[in-house]
């Protein structure tokens, strides 16, 4: 009886939230799954919020080749999810042909676009973040020779370096950057081997700070790194904690805000279509400061870093995006 008057005043009310045993929210995880330590499990970690504040099971997959991504959201869409949250840029068509598919069915894909009435495409200014890491490493380097490691060599990693090599040379127009890519297919995403081979070579050649944006590929950055008794950046996650002392900061992709609000807004009934980009001013991105890595940060670092954030948001510092003329120009 007061289930069936509780519903019956939230359909008078207008009320659009769904009902927690009706609700079913699905994420289709990419290449190197949810516990990667970065994107992946940046998305994890918010789907898992919305699950613990609400009660609410989602279904899930996490993708291991190409293949399965179509197949995947497909499956989830025909069993009867509300939402279907695809993680990553490479999950692009295969939303699209599934999401024409199943109209009534909400698909939200996490840093890529999709331009379809019912899918939701959220972007972000990583070049934002990742100019405030950049004055972080230039500000830290003892050899003026700081390193970058992408994964896949694409435009959305390039991004990643541009901001790096804006924020370095704000600080110090003299400081060397030297920037390498893992691959040129997915396997670049999580090859930790290759990538502690890269952050050796950079080591080698005099640089002290390493920004890994590579997925699971930058844990082999990270402990290359240790091992050599220099500094790395960590990248999408929090990964501070990894290697606490060897870590200078991460550079923050709030996935898993938008993982969450994703899942929320669809429960809730206020989701919209469309595109979102995602920067500092919506506090899309940042750095990490805890403490695992305190110790690293001087206040004047915190105050140089802090300075730049304002800037950038007021526009006073503008920085580019690769994808502007696919080149960096600063």
């Amino acid at each position: 009886m007061l289930s069936a008057l509780l519903l019956s005043t939230a359909l008078i009310g207008g009320v659009a939230q769904a009902q927690d045993d009706e609700f079913e929210p699905a994420v289709v995880f990419d290449m190197g799954g949810k516990f990667d330590r970065s994107f992946n499990e940046g998305v994890y970690n918010g789907v898992e919020r919305f699950r613990e504040e609400t009660g609410i099971d989602y279904a899930e997959f996490e993708v291991t080749n190409e293949t399965q991504r179509e197949q995947a959201l497909r499956r989830m869409a025909r069993n009867g999810a509300d939402i279907v949250i695809g993680v990553g840029f490479a999950q692009a068509p295969a939303i699209e042909t599934v999401a024409q598919e199943f109209p009534d069915t909400k698909f939200t894909i996490i840093d890529g676009v999709v331009d379809l009435p019912n899918v939701q495409s959220i972007t972000f200014k990583d070049h934002e973040g990742s100019f405030l890491v950049g004055v972080l490493a230039a500000m830290a380097t003892e050899t003026d020779t700081v390193g970058f490691v992408g994964g896949m060599d694409i435009p959305l990693i390039s991004n990643f370096a541009c901001g790096y090599e804006q924020g370095v040379h704000y600080v110090d127009p003299e400081i060397e950057v030297i920037e390498n890519m893992t691959g040129t297919t997915p396997a670049a995403w999580n090859d930790p081997t290759r990538g502690g081979e890269l952050a050796r070579s950079q080591f080698d050649r005099g640089a002290d700070v390493v920004f890994a944006a590579a997925g699971g590929t930058g844990i082999g950055v990270y402990q290359a790194a240790e091992d050599t008794g220099n500094l790395a950046i960590g990248v999408d996650s929090n990964q501070n904690y990894l290697h606490p002392g060897t870590m200078l900061t991460s550079m923050l992709k709030r996935v898993d805000v938008a993982a969450y609000n994703a899942f929320m807004s669809a429960y809730e009934g206020t989701w919209e279509p469309g595109m979102l980009n995602l920067g500092l001013a919506e506090e899309g991105v940042g750095w990490a400061l805890d403490e695992h890595n305190e110790e690293l940060i001087t206040d004047e670092m915190k105050a140089a870093v802090e300075e730049a954030k304002q800037k950038i948001i007021s526009g006073e510092i503008e920085v580019d995006s690769y994808y502007s003329n696919n080149a960096c120009e600063y």
